[in-house]
């Protein structure tokens, strides 16, 4: 986008993964953004389609600042992503991390459920109440539409790169650092509700004759009632939460 000789303009350079989010002629490299007055940051990077929630830590001219501050003609803006591997971090999220999906990610939602993580979702999730959700239990949003994000209400959100499921469940796993968390096994695949115990009397009416000849341990949902036991297809689940904890993204 050129700009008319003259016009007021800041110079912005975003880091690592947020150039995600710029054009490909745009990455990697500084760029002039017009500004007319003194807009916040939050505003100066949406408008060069950044979420602020993907935003860690905002220089102005080399000192540390914060989203609200004022940019002002011929400032240079450097942004960064969280990168704990130089000391900067993002917004913490409650611990253990929950997450919220919106519907389309609901391959995903099932992948994070099967590792034991607590992940709502629902297909008819309208995105005021999935920003409900998420603020009202300190869930982080997981979503594919950026401007979700931009909503000045997100406090914790992420936007996910991936459009595979596997790879979008490896990619969640390292971004918030999962992995000693996981507990496979232990959440319904359908509800999110945490599997417990189930009394063998209570489970064999309810499934099929030839499972109740073989299997002695069922799990219920605590949520819907369903039940869970080891079958012929457990082998490939466990191999699919191996891939998901022991495979590293690709960036």
């Amino acid at each position: 986008m050129r700009r008319a000789e003259g016009a007021p303009a800041a110079t912005v350079r975003v880091y690592a993964e947020l150039n995600d989010f710029l054009p490909p002629e745009r990455r990697g490299r500084e760029v002039t953004v017009p500004v007319q007055g003194t807009p916040a940051v939050k505003d100066l990077i949406a408008s060069l389609g950044i979420p602020h929630v993907e935003v860690a830590l905002v220089l102005i001219d080399g000192e540390a600042t914060d989203l609200g501050a004022r940019v002002r003609p011929g400032d240079r803006v450097a942004v960064y992503p969280p990168l704990p591997t130089l000391g900067i971090g993002g917004a913490r999220p409650p611990s253990p991390v929950r997450f919220a999906l919106d519907a389309h990610l609901g391959k995903l939602a099932r992948l994070l459920r099967l590792l034991g993580f607590d992940a709502v979702h629902s297909n008819g999730y309208r995105d005021e109440e999935l920003v409900a959700v998420s603020s009202r239990e300190g869930r982080v949003i997981l979503t594919r539409d950026r401007e979700l994000l931009k909503r000045s209400a997100v406090r914790l959100g992420y936007w996910v790169r991936a459009t595979d499921p596997l790879a979008q469940a490896v990619e969640v796993v390292r971004r918030f650092e999962l992995r000693g968390g996981a507990a496979p096994f232990t959440r319904c695949l359908q509800c999110n509700g945490r599997l417990v115990q189930a009394d063998r009397s209570e489970a064999i009416p309810r499934v099929p004759p030839r499972v109740a000849a073989w299997r002695d341990e069922f799990l219920s949902c605590s949520g819907c009632g369903k039940l869970y036991w080891e079958g012929t297809h457990h082998p490939r689940l466990q191999e699919l939460v191996s891939r998901v904890l022991n495979t590293s993204p690709v960036r």
